[in-house]
């Protein structure tokens, strides 16, 4: 039986560069997401997604590197890096629309509580970053919502 997948689109009013950066940056992730994306984002390189200044909440490697269009990388728990029934994979495709882009986020492999996890965390995570694409300022508290939802 396959696995579930996760897929959310978003147009942003930025490039295709930007948005890549966005993603890749430590710094820049730290401020949408509050968390840093950290790695060289080489080709089997490692990666990880951890709270500024803490240990690893998520760690991966990365299996795809086309800057500025494509991403992709592993995900797992610091916990279980080499469970191949714990491990995730999160693509980013960035499409320049002329003025615009389209980034779509493809998380597959995901076990149900890795589906729940990202259907609330994706939303909150992307429309942040659209924000700061896009105005230059982030959401107050984006995961509030999803930390206040009831449990399904």
């Amino acid at each position: 039986m396959a696995k579930p997948t996760y897929v959310y689109v978003t147009y942003i009013l930025s490039t295709p560069e930007k948005v890549w950066e966005a993603l890749t940056d430590a710094t820049i992730s730290a401020s949408y997401w509050q968390r840093e994306n950290v790695s060289d984002w080489k080709v089997g390189s490692s990666w990880e997604h951890r709270l500024p200044g803490k240990s690893a909440d998520v760690i991966g490697k990365v299996l795809e590197s086309d800057p500025p269009r494509r991403l992709v990388t592993s995900w797992a728990s610091p916990a279980d890096p080499d469970n191949p029934d714990k491990t995730s994979r999160c693509a980013y495709d960035i499409e320049d629309l002329d003025g615009k882009v389209r980034l779509t986020v493809t998380h597959t492999d995901l076990d149900a509580e890795g589906l729940k996890a990202v259907s609330g965390g994706w939303p909150a995570v992307l429309s942040n970053l659209k924000t700061l694409l896009e105005t230059g300022g982030t959401i107050p508290d984006p995961f509030g919502a999803v930390r206040r939802q009831p449990d399904a």
